[in-house]
């Protein structure tokens, strides 16, 4: 909500977002009386399709919100320059990337704001909350007002009693502050989170070759990647007859191998996705275009049939760890007529 505001997005503005992310995607973009427009993925990233992006342009786009999704980095090179061909802010979305590079560079330094969540399942976590970047300083000087109250850093040293922020009243904003001990903790695990990404990749390499040769696609790149960090490891169930079942079923079948390891089916399409529902606040009711079931997200909707995931947790042992999550696989599959009933 801070790098929509302070790009200036608001009331009747669209935000173009992934067809297949977390519901917060669309519930923030509602959250600043703008109207989120999911299009569809790319069937091998589950990245935001540049082309399905090109096609919603309208006049009324003030926003692109790219999400890196599980493992993969999207398009940057296609994404900023459709941005800049229409003149809206691209905004990146790498709660599940921290650590990921594209042509070498970061990701998160590509939008005019890069976002990162420290929720309690993420590779970098402090329990909950998040991260704005920028390198424009007049985007950073709106930022640091929207999440302080309209506050901004003194530009000396504070004395002891004094506080470090001033009124200035340039933006009204709101308390959207990280604690200094959630801050601590995080500048902690920094220090380990490249050793960490490395091993989840490793692990990730052994799952790509072993569940691929169950049938099961891994989640792909986008050209350019130069580092991906996993998230979660992503594929898509390419038999009929065992995707026919559902990942439901299966994932559950398989955590339960795995002692209730963290295995899990993809995020729902967007448009079918239950915890969208703006009609349940009264804030919204005023609101027209929120209703996102009308969208036609067929590579979504696959995908939350198809996919299946394994979450970095799981990814952070050793080979024997990643062959054991191979093997019951192996079993659920051998055996998924009995998870039939």
């Amino acid at each position: 909500m801070v790098a929509l505001e302070a790009c200036g997005v608001g009331a009747g503005d669209e935000v173009i977002i992934p067809g297949l992310t977390w519901v917060a995607n669309a519930s923030t973009v509602a959250g600043v009386n703008a109207v989120p427009v999911p299009v569809d993925v790319d069937p091998l990233t589950l990245c935001l399709d540049p082309a399905a992006v090109e096609r919603a342009i309208t006049p009324r786009t003030a926003a692109i919100v790219v999400v890196h999704l599980y493992s993969a980095v999207a398009d940057l090179d296609a994404l900023t320059a459709i941005a800049k061909r229409h003149d809206v802010a691209l905004i990146e979305d790498c709660a599940q990337a921290h650590g990921a590079r594209f042509r070498g560079r970061r990701v998160g330094t590509f939008g005019a704001f890069g976002t990162f969540s420290m929720q309690h399942s993420k590779v970098l976590t402090s329990g909950e909350g998040g991260a704005v970047i920028t390198g424009d300083g007049a985007l950073s000087r709106r930022a640091e007002h929207l999440r302080a109250d309209g506050r901004t850093y003194t530009a000396h040293e504070p004395a002891v009693g004094e506080m470090e922020l001033d009124q200035t009243a340039e933006l009204m904003g709101s308390n959207r502050c990280l604690s200094e001990f959630q801050a601590a903790v995080l500048l902690g695990q920094l220090e380990l989170l490249d050793e960490q990404n490395e091993r989840r990749r490793a692990n990730a390499a052994l799952l790509d070759d072993g569940l691929g040769a169950l049938g099961i696609r891994p989640q792909v790149s986008s050209p350019g990647t130069t580092e991906r960090t996993y998230y979660e490891w992503a594929g898509r169930i390419e038999d009929d007859e065992i995707g026919q079942l559902g990942v439901g079923p299966i994932a559950s079948a398989v955590a339960a191998e795995l002692s209730g390891a963290g295995i899990y089916t993809s995020y729902p399409p967007m448009n079918h996705n239950r915890l969208y529902r703006p009609a349940s606040r009264s804030r919204f009711k005023a609101v027209a275009g929120l209703d996102l079931t009308g969208y036609s997200l067929p590579v979504a909707e696959d995908a939350g049939r198809r996919v299946v995931t394994v979450h970095h947790s799981a990814l952070l042992g050793d080979e024997s760890d990643a062959k054991d999550i191979v093997r019951a696989f192996e079993k659920v599959f051998t055996h998924h007529r009995e998870l039939r009933g």
